[in-house]
Parts: structure tokens; sequence; C-alpha cells
């Protein structure tokens, strides 16, 4: 399975397709410091979400970022995304992975004990906790972990997987990172931290130089 590179995803959702042209948003933010790409829709149909995947994946040809799909495994496979990722209500990734290979990235959220549970046992490159803080990105009928609910879940999953890698997500900024990295975060997952910035090609590269700075901080 594939080694990923999580210190700054950057989630493209369909919502800012009022914005921008999702597909350019993208490539700017590959060309400036994210680590990985990805596409979240959660109202288009799955001929709209294929055409939209597409349009991403060419435009992140040559970046070097890899590019997964939320949810779909579907449109994943139909677009050419290098992986996807799922959550609680998707297919599992025992059967992701036997759909689509080992060469795939397939990620997964972790909300709760009962997640980071299934997590240890799942063949997954690797693993979101969140929300950490309150987002105005979805809908969550979750309550935020907080700082110390992820550090908690983190330690559950490393126990296992020592080397997988861990994210944050929700409510993120550049302040943040200097919260949720030394909580144990290897990176973070972002959407209105760059792609409601004035420069989401300055506010990526910023957001980049805050996680770098903070692993670097938490490594001495």
């Amino acid at each position: 399975m594939p080694k990923v590179d999580y210190r700054l995803n950057a989630l493209v959702d369909a919502n800012l397709a009022d914005r921008a042209n999702l597909a350019d948003l993208a490539r700017i933010a590959a060309l400036n410091g994210a680590t990985l790409i990805q596409y979240r829709d959660k109202s288009n149909s799955t001929r709209e979400m294929i055409e939209q995947a597409r349009a991403v994946s060419a435009a992140l040809a040559g970046t070097g970022v890899p590019f997964v799909v939320n949810d779909r495994v579907d449109v994943a496979l139909a677009a050419g995304a290098a992986g996807v990722h799922l959550g609680r209500d998707d297919m599992d990734a025992a059967t992701a992975r036997s759909i689509m290979g080992d060469a795939a990235i397939i990620g997964l959220t972790v909300k709760n004990e009962a997640d980071a549970e299934a997590a240890i046992v799942s063949p997954i490159d690797y693993a979101c906790i969140g929300g950490v803080y309150e987002t105005l990105s979805k809908r969550n009928p979750d309550r935020p972990v907080g700082l110390e609910g992820f550090a908690r879940l983190r330690a559950t999953l490393l126990a296992a997987e020592p080397d997988l890698p861990v994210g944050a997500i929700a409510g993120i900024n550049a302040e943040r990172v200097g919260e949720v990295v030394p909580a144990g975060a290897d990176g973070v997952a972002v959407i209105s931290a760059i792609f409601s910035a004035a420069d989401p090609a300055e506010a990526t590269r910023e957001l980049r130089a805050c996680v770098d700075r903070a692993l670097k901080e938490a490594a001495r």
C-alpha cells in the first residue's frame, strides 16, 4: 500500500463551484503546497460527479499530488483517481481495497472509538480524525471531538499502527495548526482556510509552512 504524505489535504468541495472552477482550484492548491487533493460532492448526480472528478484529475496531471474522491469508489475508478476517502456510511475499506487494488490510496474518517477500532483492522493508508472543531463546511450531527478527543483517538490508532498517517479535520486554520500538530496530527485537511481566502495560492503556501514548522517543532 502507498505511503501517503498527509501534511496538507485540500478538500475541493462541490459547493465551491459558484466561486470558481473546481479543477482550477485543485491545481492552485497542488502547485502551492497541498500534498493531497480530495474531491467532495454530496449533492450532484453520479454523472456530474464523474465529469467533475475527471476534470480535477486532468488539472492535477504533472503536479505529482495524488487525488482521492470522497465516499464514492465508483466515481474514483471512473475518473482515474489515485484512491478514495471513506466515511462510516460508505463502502467498507476491505471491499474498497479488493476493488481498487493494493496501489490505491484509501483513507478513513474516524469520529469516535468505534471508528478507531474499525480503522485498526482496515487496509487503509491514512486516517483523518474529526471534526476537531466546529465547521461551517457541512452539516455535522456529531459534536467536535476537541483536542483531547483527537489525542485520545490518535493514541488508539497508533498503538496498533504506529506508522499510519493521521490527520485532523474541521475548523482548521493557520493558527489552529499549532494546536493540532502538537496533539499528534501528521497534517490537516481544510476547505475554507484555502478556498475561502482572497488568495488561495498564498493561503495554501501559508498553511503548508505552518504545518511544516509545527511538525519540525514537535519532532524536537
